[in-house]
């Protein structure tokens, strides 16, 4: 699915979870239960974005689950399994210094300290020690894996000129 750039895909619903039509979750937050943290919802249902009022919400084992305004039968859930769900971008709290959301990661050109273009960010890896940078340089098909470790690996991240400038050799 295409998201509008004004959405950020936060989870997908996973199923239906007891009889009063509440929503199993899977989260793609970070913890997971920062979804809790975010009403409205927004599902996307024929081309068209809806807004979801959450109105309870809880971690249950390993899940989310949700409660949203105007569901209260399971059969109601049962055809939005699958459904991704969004928040709008002005619904994130400002990132702290050198903190940046991965969503205004992807797409951003990577350079490196002699100009070179390395290529852009195409999406990022959480690998526990630090996160990874997954930079695609389609002009020479290649894909390179750069650490993303702020004033070691990372120089310098500009938003507003769309880049990020690393300390990374083109042969590396």
């Amino acid at each position: 699915m295409v998201v509008p750039e004004d959405f950020i895909l936060v989870g997908k619903i996973s199923g239906a979870f007891g009889i009063k039509g509440w929503m199993k979750i899977f989260s793609f937050t970070e913890p997971r239960s920062n979804i809790l943290s975010y009403s409205p919802l927004y599902i996307s249902r024929k081309g068209e974005w809806i807004a979801l009022d959450v109105t309870d919400g809880r971690v249950q084992g390993k899940g989310i689950v949700v409660s949203v305004e105007g569901v209260t039968d399971p059969d109601q859930v049962l055809p939005l399994i699958g459904a991704e769900l969004a928040i709008t971008k002005p619904q994130l709290k400002p990132a702290g210094k050198d903190e940046f959301y991965w969503s205004e990661l992807i797409g951003l050109t990577v350079i490196n300290l002699q100009d070179e273009k390395l290529g852009q960010v195409d999406s990022l890896l959480e690998t526990g020690a630090n996160d990874v940078l997954v930079v695609q340089d389609k002009e020479h098909k290649t894909q390179r894996l750069i650490p993303f470790v702020m004033d070691e690996i990372v120089d310098e991240v500009d938003l507003d000129n769309h880049f990020i400038r690393v300390n990374w050799k083109l042969d590396y």
